[in-house]
């Protein structure tokens, strides 16, 4: 996500670094970096240029106090680093205030209504909305206002019955007649919120905004939310306009800001169209709703990482009391296989290994630039631990050859790949048992590569266990006095 724009701010703080004096010609040459990375992610030109002439008049001609004062401590500030502090309180500026509030209204019924167009993953994001609100205590309802796309009701129900909250369809009615009829449904029925899954087209048309015209009408929502996809980039804003110019749209979410979305959507839309972005939706899960914290994205798009996002990410899908104990149990060195598969569970429910690690602030260990996270790794390994009886799971000391051949052939994974996460394994529990018992330099003395190996490509280089190591040896050995035996006769 956002790699485009990410690597110019870093191509750009390279080019800074190690400079003690920052001058107009070296702002010319980082800023120039910026430009092509944000026009490249399709983020609207007026939007770059007023970027870019901000970022320059900050930084041109400002005296850089490389040493400053922090409790009492002396702290040294590289130019570098206050250049990447002014482009983060651009971007964050750019990107808010932030407002991610749902308007709920005098009325009995809250009313919601969803627009946007087709393929950009508003029905499935009604339903996140509808599961975020259910867990702020209030009973949503959900309406199924779209009766022209194929199976559009039938897909509202599925997920629906996932959430356990009713979907209201009406066959024979028009949609401004189906969304008039949910709120008294909705009242009569206890329920104090609904939302309109209104039709898409595939490009703007006066049938469709007219529509919407008329359910906003009949019904007077409090809240109307445009569904954008990230991944149309500059048009997203094109798309807003007229949105917001016949309807007067409350805010925006943007969606598939994980997958392979140039990012441009996120910087241009709130700034053309003066309304805010209120979430993002990240993944297919209907737990992944996030609120938008422009403060969080700028600092992901500057390489920080965004940790108060991972922490909100853990909160959601881990027990609190829970956590503590696996931490402590991690650290006394009492790791099991069972224990490791609890975590990849828990990994998976918080979203892709890509966004997890974009939340780290790795700085220069982050994600190598092209390298790509495989999150087909997370099913790779639960598959070789799901083949383990019950005693090698919580015995994972046991593992002998035969073990590793049953184990291969039980989850269809080559022998190597056991191997591999077996050493991946132990490495981890090892380390985590010298952290726990306060020895230093454990990762050095470890060897550990700290670009999380065995998450990537098939290049990065692996971690098997020393007795491992000695078993191929033994085996290579055995494979030579068979071929000295052979050539003997």
């Amino acid at each position: 996500m956002l790699e485009l724009i990410s690597g110019g701010f870093k191509k750009a703080q390279d080019l800074l670094q190690g400079k003690t004096v920052i001058q107009e010609k070296h702002i010319e040459e980082a800023v120039k970096q910026i430009r092509i990375s944000l026009l490249e992610a399709d983020v609207e030109f007026h939007v770059v240029k007023s970027f870019i002439d901000r970022v320059k008049e900050k930084a041109v001609g400002e005296i850089v106090q490389t040493r400053v004062s922090h409790g009492g401590k002396k702290l040294r500030a590289s130019p570098d680093q206050h250049f990447v502090k002014i482009c983060y309180d651009e971007l964050t500026s750019l990107m808010g205030p932030v407002d991610t509030s749902i308007t709920y209204g005098p009325r009995s019924v809250t009313a919601i209504m969803m627009v946007g167009l087709q393929g950009s993953g508003k029905t499935t994001t009604t339903a996140k909305l509808a599961r975020f609100i259910q867990k702020q205590g209030r009973k949503p309802m959900l309406v199924a206002a779209d009766v022209y796309r194929p199976a559009a009701i039938d897909q509202l129900k599925v997920l629906g019955k996932r959430l356990d909250l009713p979907v209201f369809f009406a066959p024979g009615k028009t949609p401004p007649q189906i969304c008039r009829d949910s709120l008294e449904a909705a009242q009569f029925k206890g329920y104090d919120v609904v939302l309109f899954d209104t039709a898409g087209r595939t490009i703007l048309d006066d049938t469709l905004m007219t529509e919407l015209e008329d359910i906003k009408s009949l019904t007077r929502p409090e809240n109307i939310l445009l569904v954008v996809d990230a991944m149309i980039g500059q048009e997203s804003v094109n798309v807003a306009r007229e949105f917001d110019r016949r309807l007067d749209l409350s805010g925006f979410i943007l969606t598939k800001l994980d997958g392979d979305a140039r990012g441009g959507a996120a910087l241009s839309i709130k700034e053309v169209a003066k309304k805010p972005i209120k979430f993002l939706g990240m993944g297919e899960s209907l737990d992944r709703l996030e609120e938008f914290r422009p403060e969080g994205l700028a600092s992901r798009i500057l390489g920080q990482g965004d940790i108060v996002g991972l922490v909100k990410d853990f909160e959601e899908v881990v027990d609190e009391k829970k956590a503590e104990e696996d931490a402590e149990k991690l650290l006394r060195g009492d790791f099991t296989y069972n224990d490791f598969l609890k975590q990849l569970k828990i990994m998976k429910k918080m979203g892709s290994l890509t966004d997890i690690i974009g939340k780290l602030p790795l700085g220069q260990l982050g994600i190598p630039q092209g390298v790509q996270v495989d999150d087909r790794e997370l099913v790779r390994v639960e598959s070789i631990i799901n083949s383990m009886t019950r005693f090698e799971r919580e015995n994972p000391d046991c593992m002998n050859e035969s073990r590793i051949v049953r184990i291969s052939a039980g989850s269809g994974h080559p022998k190597n790949k056991v191997i591999e996460l077996i050493g991946r394994f132990n490495t981890m529990r090892k380390l985590m048992r010298s952290l726990g018992s306060g020895k230093k330099k454990a990762l050095g003395k470890l060897g550990l590569n700290p670009n999380m190996s065995g998450m990537f490509d098939e290049n990065m280089p692996k971690q098997p266990k020393r007795d491992l190591v000695d078993l191929k040896k033994r085996k290579d050995k055995k494979k030579l006095a068979k071929k000295a035996k052979k050539k003997n006769r």
